[in-house]
C-alpha cells in the first residue's frame, strides 16, 4: 500500500528535484525503494506525479506562454521560433524514449544504476562549472537566442537523461551551455522543454498503468502526490533562476556525488 504519507513524501521529492540538476527520477527510485514502493504501479505513480511539476511551470510562465500562444496565431517571429525550438528539443527524446523505454525500466530502474549516474553526473557538472568559471564568455542571455538548431542539440542532450540519475535538467542545461547559452537562459528553456517532454511521459505512463493507478484505493494518494509536487515545484521554479544569476551549479555536483556514494555504501 502506498499510504497518504508516502504519497506526500514522494510528491515533495518530485517537486524538489524535477527542475534541479540532481535527477527527480533517480531520487524517486531511491526513496521509493527504501519505502518499499518498487512495483510497476509505484513506478508509474512516480512518473505521473510529474503532472504537478508541469502545472507549476505552466502557472509560473503563464504570461510568457500566453503571449507566445497568441503570437503563434498571429505568426509572430519570436513565438514561431520558440514553438519550433520546443518541437526540435522534444522529438529526439520522444523517439529515444519510445524505443528504449522497456530496456530502461528493466535494467536502469534500481539503486545501483542511479548511484552510478548521480556520481558521474556530479563529476561532469563540477568540471563543466570550473571550465565556465575560467571563461570570460558566460553565454547568450534570453530565450530569443534559442534557435531550432540549438534546441535540437539540447534535445539530443536530453536523451541522456533517460538513464535515471543523470537528470533531465542537468543534461539540458549542460547541452544548452555548450551551444552558447547562459546558465540562466539554459535553465529557462529546460523548464519550458519539460512541458512537452514530461507531459508526453505522464500521459503515456498514465495510460500504460491505468489499471493500477486509477483504482479507488490509490486515487487519494495520487491526488496528494500531484498537489504536493505542484506546490513544491512552483517554489523551486520561482527560486532557481534567481539563484543561477548569482551562483554556479557546482554545489549540485557535490551533492550528487555524496548521495551516490551514500547509496553505494548502503548497498554494501
Amino acid at each position: 500500500m502506498m499510504g497518504p504519507l508516502n504519497a506526500a513524501l514522494l510528491g515533495v521529492v518530485e517537486g524538489l528535484t524535477e527542475y534541479l540538476p540532481v535527477s527527480s527520477t533517480g531520487h524517486l527510485i531511491l526513496v521509493g525503494h527504501y519505502l518499499g514502493q518498487d512495483g510497476e504501479g509505484a513506478k508509474s505513480f512516480e512518473i505521473v506525479i510529474q503532472l504537478g511539476a508541469i502545472l507549476a511551470v505552466l502557472i509560473h510562465y503563464r504570461g510568457l506562454l500566453g503571449a507566445r500562444a497568441r503570437g503563434l496565431f498571429q505568426r509572430d517571429a519570436a513565438a514561431l521560433q520558440l514553438g519550433l525550438a520546443l518541437l526540435c528539443g522534444f522529438v529526439p527524446t520522444a523517439v529515444a524514449g519510445l524505443l528504449l523505454r522497456g530496456l530502461v525500466k528493466r535494467w536502469l530502474f534500481g539503486p545501483l544504476p542511479v548511484a552510478a549516474a548521480l556520481m558521474v553526473g556530479g563529476i561532469v557538472l563540477i568540471v563543466s562549472e570550473r571550465m565556465r568559471a575560467r571563461s570570460s564568455d558566460q553565454g547568450l542571455e534570453g530565450l530569443e537566442h534559442v534557435s531550432p538548431r540549438r534546441a535540437l542539440w539540447i534535445g539530443l542532450g536530453q536523451c541522456v537523461s533517460l538513464w535515471p540519475g543523470s537528470s533531465r535538467s542537468m543534461c539540458t542545461i549542460l547541452a544548452a551551455q555548450l551551444t552558447g547559452l547562459s546558465t540562466a537562459t539554459a535553465a529557462e528553456f529546460s523548464f519550458l522543454l519539460a512541458l512537452p517532454t514530461l507531459g508526453a511521459a505522464t500521459v503515456y505512463e498514465a495510460w500504460k498503468g491505468r489499471h493500477e493507478l486509477f483504482l479507488p484505493a490509490l486515487g487519494a494518494e495520487l491526488a496528494i502526490g500531484l498537489f504536493v509536487s505542484f506546490v513544491v515545484a512552483w517554489a523551486v521554479v520561482a527560486g532557481f533562476i534567481h539563484y543561477l544569476r548569482r551562483h554556479s551549479l557546482a554545489p549540485f555536483g557535490y551533492y550528487r556525488i555524496v548521495v551516490g556514494a551514500l547509496v553505494l555504501w548502503l548497498l554494501r
